[in-house]
């Protein structure tokens, strides 16, 4: 029987080794690392990590072309562009995300970043409510109320039905941790602490495997659990531990 203690000083070591510059060059968040305006890296990681399932080139391909349609100046683009520019997006599609999805996404983008203070804000607005939780369901509530297509609507997780918000909570991961050459660090008044694991099929198969997790669905409630168990091996940082859990389900088919 592998103890607590074997089990953390493992994830320790395999987590600091994927937690590295090379992993960038790896995975999705190499797209918003092109960037080095804030408010350019908070768009592209939040509409890279909306595009984040599915075959990782394909993923930075479909990533890639839709910052090239905003001039590789997401930021400005938001600012600047007109209702009929939004027509940049004619022919987009990656998987079930397609042109309608990305013109509302960018619609719902600009009226945030020209009236209500951007991503960070949104975020913040719902974290000071009630915590990580209420900053979701917040995030959700206020994105989808510029009257999305019916379709759009699945594009952002929902935990109130007990979705695993693997995307979203990647992507909070992106912008909250700091002291990581992967991560950003760029929104302190979230604590990381108050992070989620982002749950996906590698992440949710290895901590099974470890004895990190025993619900067997990969939902909302899986999420708690396994963050509550991560939290006792790392209090101040329980998601610096996806990066083990990703990498050896990933790299090492653990």
């Amino acid at each position: 029987m592998i103890s607590s203690e074997e089990i953390k000083s493992f994830l320790d070591e395999k987590a600091s080794f994927y937690e590295a510059r090379w992993f960038i060059d790896e995975d999705p968040v190499q797209i918003p690392h092109l960037f080095t305006k804030k408010e350019d890296i908070e768009i592209s990681g939040f509409l890279t990590a909306t595009l984040a399932w599915g075959k990782r080139s394909m993923i930075l391909r479909a990533c890639k072309n839709l910052m090239e349609r905003m001039d590789m100046e997401p930021h400005d683009f938001l600012l600047q562009a007109s209702g009929k520019e939004l027509e940049v997006m004619e022919g987009f599609v990656y998987r079930t995300f397609n042109n309608l999805d990305a013109a509302y996404f960018l619609k719902a983008l600009m009226h945030l970043y020209r009236y209500q203070g951007g991503l960070q804000q949104l975020f913040t607005d719902g974290y000071r409510q009630g915590g990580i939780e209420k900053a979701l369901v917040y995030f959700r509530q206020v994105f989808m109320s510029f009257d999305p297509p019916e379709r759009t609507q699945k594009h952002v997780a929902n935990i109130l039905k007990n979705a695993s918000a693997k995307r979203l909570n990647m992507y909070l991961r992106w912008m909250v941790r700091t002291g990581s050459p992967v991560d950003f660090g760029l929104w302190p008044e979230i604590k990381m602490q108050d992070l989620l694991i982002p749950l996906d099929l590698h992440v949710a198969r290895v901590a099974r495997e470890a004895g990190l997790l025993g619900r067997k669905q990969n939902d909302f409630k899986a999420v708690l659990e396994l963050t509550g168990k991560l939290s006792e091996f790392r209090p101040h940082d329980p998601v610096f531990y996806d990066y083990a859990l990703f990498g050896l389900g990933v790299y090492e088919k653990f």
